[in-house]
């Protein structure tokens, strides 16, 4: 029998709903949410896209701008945006309710100060000091004991940095005195002014000074003389995106994370 005209386009009608039920089916099946409630797709590690803002140490600028891409690539949807600075800085952000979603800061006793605002931290990393001076070290700096020399101009992390508190621990242990010219709210802007030339010396973590290798020379410290910085990195309670930030936390101590730390200097927690 031949249709109609109307009569064709009723039955097209019936036959292309009858084939977009199944697929609205499976989509439903598929379809996640993020912990804010809206909808987000799935990545391949099955992790929900989100976006997620890290609050992270300034010693992990570079490392986590790399890390960064790749936990990106291996899970589509979700984006990270990251906020480096001082751990005490990031304290007081979490402190004063600044949303975010996690937390990794340089040394333990800063995130033990906002136990009440976030997850288990786990340490994912562990780095060392070094004192970094100008490119072919031209002041001929060798060992912590050059820099109690009073000509030569010393900038140093401020006490309350995680930074600060390590130079003031290994120095303190070796009973050398040091008069620094200045004291920085972060272990880059230390760095930086090494960099710069505006100081002759100064104490960074050793990915640090790896990192501007071409602008400053790094100066070992024997291990019996220095100390260890641990890294522990947690979910913040208030995230809007506790599933995602969960899993991205997780995803740092996994072997791809470790590879890309590791691959930057850093030490296995």
């Amino acid at each position: 029998m031949t249709l109609a005209p109307a009569g064709r386009r009723t039955a097209a009608a019936v036959l292309t709903a009858a084939l977009l039920v199944p697929l609205a089916a499976c989509g439903n099946d598929d379809t996640k949410k993020d912990t804010g409630g809206s909808p987000a797709s799935g990545s391949a590690s099955g992790a929900p896209a989100a976006n997620l803002t890290v609050l992270a140490a300034a010693s992990l600028t570079d490392v986590f701008k790399e890390a960064g891409a790749a936990y990106e690539k291996s899970h589509p949807g979700t984006k990270l945006t990251f906020s480096f600075a001082g751990s005490q800085e990031l304290v007081a952000q979490v402190s004063q309710g600044s949303p975010a979603d996690v937390l990794v800061t340089a040394d333990t006793k800063s995130m033990d100060k906002v136990r009440a605002d976030t997850g288990t931290p786990a340490i994912i990393a562990k780095n060392r000091l070094v004192i970094a001076t100008g490119e072919g070290n031209p002041h001929k700096v060798d060992d912590l004991k050059d820099l109690a020399d009073t000509k030569l101009k010393v900038v140093l992390a401020a006490p309350e940095v995680p930074a600060g508190k390590y130079s003031k621990q290994i120095l303190d242990k070796q009973k050398i005195a040091v008069k620094p010219v200045s004291q920085e709210p972060s272990v880059r802007a230390v760095l930086s002014k090494v960099e710069l030339g505006e100081a002759d010396a100064g104490l960074v973590y050793r990915t640090d000074a790896e990192s501007a290798k071409d602008k400053v020379d790094a100066v070992e410290i024997p291990d019996d003389q220095n100390a260890v910085a641990q890294y522990p990195a947690a979910t913040l309670k208030e995230s809007k995106n506790a599933e995602a930030a969960t899993a991205f936390v997780a995803w740092l101590s996994s072997p791809e994370g470790q590879k890309i730390l590791q691959d930057a200097g850093f030490q296995k927690p």
